[in-house]
């Protein structure tokens, strides 16, 4: 493991610190603010503003009427709204290095790595912008003297509750489709990293967006998270984040006034590697299915199966790659992995790993802190992880690859079935009907073949079981943002 410092940290200035209510940032009702921490030196990067209940219920106010029947945002032309969408992807195009540096200083990725979600951000936003004119309902040919059409509306006001792992990225999925829909917005950014939000939601102001569509409230899950979920007057609430926080959502929507719920959950997702694979290859894609964002990915390849022949062989090449990737300040152009999120994160990771060496399983690289101040942990390889172990059935989401041994494909589409999750899954074989095989058998709402992890704008993405319900991007996207009218009209003669 290398561990690299840049020479200069090119740490941008907070602009942003108030939260954004009715197209202006104002404090929060009470007054509190909260620390948000630089998890590679633990040091405050600034005070934000702390978004309660009676905030909530401001942006709320002025969400609804935004969508007020006969509002600007109501109103304008469907063809506007993308290209108000447009102008904010601009917008992001020319402020591109300073959103990134937000998101580094924030939640500890690499620049390089805060770059690559602004693009795919950016992409997002265009791939939606063109689908804001082309949502559309039918008409149908009804039985008797009436004609039937359908319409394709907004749900209404939307609660969207995201999470620190990749901040702005997580905001273009969920403002993105809500947006072409012609939704209103109250967004909840994760406590740990609120300030690529906050400027976000200066854009949207210099785009052009009415007041009150978009607002954004930070704060804590039990206040301002509660707040949005039992909420009689939001109409959907979206959220991404941990199963257990899932259930308390969805629990708090079906208490209050029943409002749509679109979950994208945790994942203990398998990448099964066969032994027809080119191996250097299959280590490769294996080690960034699991280590890329510093192993803090829902669909993260957190199950490596990989077949006995040539398992013992897989397992020294994975060990090696795990040595050699480059921990550091994720300034610096060279490093690979930067710190974990925050001191919670990093002792549990560090507990899973424990428990790794407790139960048996083989440490092969890493398994430490690194360095002395900061959140990083060194890469950590386990071999001869059996299904029955913790780090084999609960998601770490950190950097901790688990290695498994199995013989035949049905047995590795079992044991891979075998999971409360259903997020993603992968296989890695030059054999087309073992591929497609598995693809059908395996029991993932994203499936990938000979790559992991391959996810834009364009495709699908959400999970199957306790993975949570509904999908993000493609065209399902913005389907969860719509409601279906039914129009019948009485005619005195119908022809066809």
């Amino acid at each position: 493991i290398h561990f690299y410092k840049s020479m200069a940290s090119p740490k941008p200035k907070v602009i942003y610190t108030k939260l954004f209510i009715n197209n202006e940032f104002v404090d929060a009702v009470s007054g509190k603010t909260f620390a948000t921490i630089d998890p590679s030196n633990e040091e405050e990067i600034a005070q934000v503003a702390e978004g309660d209940k009676e905030d909530v219920n401001l942006a709320v106010k002025a969400a609804r009427e935004a969508f007020q029947i006969g509002s600007a945002w109501r109103t304008m032309d469907a063809s506007m709204r993308g290209k108000l969408i447009i102008k904010l992807a601009d917008l992001m195009e020319r402020d591109k290095e300073y959103i990134a540096q937000l998101d580094t200083v924030d939640n500890g990725k690499t620049l390089e790595s805060s770059l690559g979600d602004v693009d795919q951000s950016i992409s997002t936003f265009m791939y939606y912008a063109g689908w804001a004119d082309k949502i559309h309902g039918d008409t149908i040919p009804t039985d008797g003297n009436v004609m039937t059409y359908t319409r394709m509306e907004p749900v209404g006001v939307v609660g969207q509750i995201i999470p620190w792992n990749y901040p702005v990225a997580m905001l273009a999925w969920k403002w993105a489709p809500a947006l072409a829909a012609g939704c209103t917005i109250i967004l909840k950014p994760a406590e740990l990293t609120p300030l690529s939000a906050l400027y976000m939601a200066s854009l949207t102001k210099e785009a052009g967006f009415p007041p009150g569509v978009i607002n954004v409230v930070p704060g804590f899950g039990p206040s301002a998270g509660a707040a949005i979920s039992e909420h009689m007057d939001i109409d959907k609430v979206a959220f991404t984040g941990s199963t257990q926080v899932g259930r308390l959502v969805m629990a708090a929507a079906a208490l209050s006034n029943i409002k749509r719920v679109s979950l994208e959950l945790g994942g203990k997702s398998p990448l099964v590697v066969l032994a027809d694979s080119d191996l250097d290859k299959a280590v490769e894609i294996a080690h960034e299915a699991i280590f890329a964002n510093h192993g803090q990915n829902c669909c993260a390849g957190s199950r490596t199966f990989v077949q006995e022949d040539i398992y013992d062989e897989f397992v020294k090449k994975a060990g090696a790659a795990a040595k050699n990737r480059a921990v550091g300040d994720p300034w610096a152009e060279t490093s690979e992995q930067g710190p974990q999120i925050d001191k919670k994160q990093f002792d549990k990771i560090l507990g899973f790993i424990q428990s790794g060496i407790q139960e048996g399983a083989k440490l092969e690289a890493g398994g430490k802190r690194f360095g002395d101040k900061g959140y990083f942990i060194e890469p950590t390889v386990f071999s001869g992880v059996v299904d029955e172990m913790k780090i084999a059935k609960e998601e770490i989401f950190g950097p901790v690859q688990s290695i498994i041994k199995f013989s035949t494909v049905e047995e590795a589409i079992k044991r891979a079935n075998k999971t409360s999750y259903g997020l993603a899954a992968g296989i890695i074989t030059k054999d087309i009907n073992k591929a497609l095989m598995f693809s059908q058998a395996v029991q993932a709402g994203s499936v990938w073949i000979n790559c992991y992890d391959h996810t834009l704008a364009q495709t699908p993405f959400g999970g199957f079981k306790q993975s949570g319900h509904g999908r993000e991007l493609g065209p399902e996207g913005v389907k969860e943002y719509l409601e279906v009218k039914t129009v019948t009209i009485a005619l005195e003669q119908k022809n066809s």
